[in-house]
């Protein structure tokens, strides 16, 4: 009884954190909408690093997989609530929160480095003001930006040779993957699913350029509002009658693809009756590290068993 109200309270607070993600990525697009149609988002990382840091605190769950990744993880001392990956990290998991950060609690490591992702609350600034260096980098939007940044991160660290090689690697591999895609006679249409709420993204964001690397149609571009995640309606979605579906909120959110045919109204989708849904890891789909690659692949792999259905 104790264990099973334990795991209810954990997935609770899965779906409660990736509630504040998407609340906190909502609140972002709609920022840099209101400044004007000129208004893009930087990707350049910002550092105020001079030597390489052997005190870091990573407040990023991707930034911390790129730093064990590159070598560098016996120079981190603390890595955020969100940082289960990879198994090192746990070593140095702290109840420090990346979208909700404290620099009374930061500062009480004494680091000399804190690794920031997106910086929605001035934290770098807050930093500065104590004597506290940090590395400031949002998500990319872009591949090519994705392997810049880790290229970034592992010279900020002093891991700039790993760090590159990293990259290259992953580059190569990934775009193997994407030159293999089969030519596709008709596009796929697909829903990419965030949360049990229905939010999705579009093609202008990281995650929806990768679909389109792969040729996919992205259901969620034909909407008319003023955000990359928007939420659709389980009435457009019916609509637009997907071919695929992709879960990234298996575990967050406990969603299978049971789960989704089973949603009213639902049954009739096209990804449902020819076997078009794919169950993601939640981490892996949201990531832009070094397990960008698996990601990549598992898409791939789910659009090829999805054709043979077809044939």
């Amino acid at each position: 009884m104790e264990e099973a109200s334990m795991k209810a309270n954990q997935f609770s607070a899965k779906k409660l954190t990736r509630r504040v993600l998407i609340g906190t990525l909502l609140a972002f697009s709609s920022i840099t909408v209101a400044c004007g149609s000129d208004t893009r988002v930087s990707t350049e990382c910002t550092q105020v690093v001079s030597e390489a840091p052997q005190k870091i605190i990573s407040l990023s769950a991707t930034h911390t997989e790129i730093l064990f990744a590159v070598g560098a993880g016996e120079q981190v001392i603390a890595v955020d609530s969100m940082s289960n990956y990879p198994s090192e990290s746990a070593g140095v998991l702290t109840d420090l929160a990346a979208y909700e950060p404290s620099v009374e609690s930061i500062t009480a490591y004494e680091p000399d480095l804190v690794v920031i992702g997106d910086d929605f609350v001035g934290l770098a600034e807050q930093l500065t003001a104590v004597g506290i260096k940090s590395w400031v980098c949002s998500a990319p939007t872009t591949l090519d930006e994705a392997y810049a940044q880790i290229e970034d991160l592992g010279a900020a660290v002093g891991h700039s040779d790993e760090a590159i090689a990293l990259a290259t690697s992953m580059k190569s591999e990934i775009d193997a993957i994407i030159a293999q895609a089969p030519a596709l006679d008709e596009p796929i249409s697909f829903y990419h699913e965030l949360d049990d709420m229905n939010y999705s993204v579009t093609s202008n964001t990281f995650i929806g350029s990768i679909y389109a690397a792969l040729g996919l149609q992205n259901i969620a571009d034909a909407t008319q509002g003023d955000t990359d995640y928007p939420q659709l309606s389980a009435e457009f979605i019916v609509s637009q009658n997907p071919d695929m579906i992709f879960l990234s909120d298996t575990k967050c959110c406990g969603v299978t693809a049971a789960s989704v045919a089973a949603r009213p109204g639902w049954e009739v989708l096209s990804a449902v009756q020819g076997g078009g849904i794919v169950e993601l890891d939640d981490d892996v789909a949201s990531r832009w590290g070094p397990r960008l690659v698996e990601f990549v692949q598992v898409l791939s792999d789910g659009v090829n068993a999805y054709l043979k259905t077809l044939s």
